[in-house]
Parts: structure tokens; sequence; C-alpha cells
């Protein structure tokens, strides 16, 4: 797959920043995933973000989407002309934590977070669509969960039975205690 990547000069003035900080990833990871769709129209790096495995991923998609639906909201921008124009990724502040090791020793562990900062240009000419992305609406499922609760009850009466009133030889037999 071509990226189509914008150049500086198709780009008119507005621009639309969102920030996301406190990333629980460390900023390595999070800056491998925003190579892939540093420069990429809205669209194409939404369909990037969705189909990547990678952990980052699904929080850059929440910015991107937030990014996206400020600059619609707020300046009027439309999102077919939307293209990342700068992406950074920085280090936030790091928890310590100590892991045990031999001979009562400890080494520290440094859990990483990171602050990503999205802007967001408006080119001069609309940008064909190279994907059409869906995305699922949720559906409350509350009148689903009230029918399947009220036959599970009925399962439940008809599942306890009282035990039929002769014992078999077996019990008679092997009872724990001589009659």
């Amino acid at each position: 797959m071509a990226n189509a990547k914008i150049t500086r000069d198709q780009l008119s003035g507005i621009r639309q920043t969102a920030a996301l900080h406190y990333l629980r990833v460390a900023p390595r990871k999070v800056r491998a995933v925003a190579d892939l769709i540093r420069g990429l129209p809205v669209g194409e790096a939404e369909a990037q973000l969705t189909l990547s495995p990678r952990r980052p991923a699904r929080p850059l998609l929440k910015l991107l989407r937030s990014a996206v639906a400020n600059a619609k909201n707020n300046k009027q921008l439309l999102p077919n002309r939307l293209v990342i124009e700068e992406i950074r990724v920085d280090q936030g502040p790091m928890l310590k934590r100590f892991m045990p090791r031999a001979r009562g020793s400890a080494s520290m562990i440094q859990k990483k977070m990171s602050h990503v900062t999205m802007v967001l240009a408006e080119t001069k000419q609309p940008l064909a669509e190279r994907f059409t992305i869906t995305v699922k609406k949720k559906v409350k499922q509350q009148k689903a969960s009230a029918k399947k609760a009220a036959p599970e009850r009925e399962k439940k009466e008809e599942a306890v039975r009282p035990a039929p009133k002769h014992a078999g030889l077996f019990k008679r037999l092997f009872q724990r205690k001589s009659v």
C-alpha cells in the first residue's frame, strides 16, 4: 500500500491540536505506531490504526477521532480535507517499582508514560477517500437481558425436584452408620 503523504504547500493555514497525556505505554512503543500515520489523510490514518495489532493503536485512534470531532465542531473544518500534519510523542513521568531478585537484592522497574500531541491541518482541496470506515454503534441490551433472566428462573425451579421417597438398595447397604 503506497502512503499518500501530503506536503506542506498543499495545506491551508487552519490547524486543530489534540493532546493525550499520561498514556501508560512507553514512548518508544507509541512512536513506532505514530510514525505509521504521520502525514497521512485522516481516513487512511484511521484505517491504519484500526487494523494495527499494536497496543498504542487504540488510544491513538481515540485521540485521532477526538481531534477530527473537535475540528468539525469547533472550527467547522471538513473531515475529508484533514491531514495529520504533526504527531509528537514525549515522555511523561515514570512510575518506579522494584522487582525482588536473588539473595535479597532488588532491581528497579520503570513504568514509563507518554504524552502525545497531534496536529491536524486542512488541505486546500478535498482528498479522495480510499477507505470507508464503519463504526459499530453500541446497542443497549437491557430488554434482552430482562427476557433472558425470567426463563432462567423457571429452569432453576424445574431443575429442583424432590428426590424419590424410596432410597435404593445401594444406599441401604452402604450407610455411613450402622442401624
